[in-house]
């Protein structure tokens, strides 16, 4: 299992996945909103989305585990 952590803290703009969808390397997971920036998080392998922990509109922190992905 792979487990995304967040490089930054910041706020969850937008979720492109959910639990049981299928993703491609690549493929973006989710956005941050980061200093009025949008940090795009991007699927560092090909797998199925086991859980997501992250909401849209929420306040995230540096290294929390946001989304998991098996093989």
């Amino acid at each position: 299992m792979t487990k995304i952590e967040l490089e930054t803290g910041g706020s969850v703009w937008k979720i492109l996945t959910k639990p049981g969808d299928k993703v491609d390397a690549g493929d973006i997971l989710f956005i941050l909103e980061v200093m009025k920036m949008e940090v795009p998080y991007e699927a560092p392998e090909a797998g199925e989305i086991a859980a997501v922990h992250i909401a849209e509109g929420e306040v995230v922190e540096e290294d929390q585990i946001a989304v998991e992905i098996t093989k």
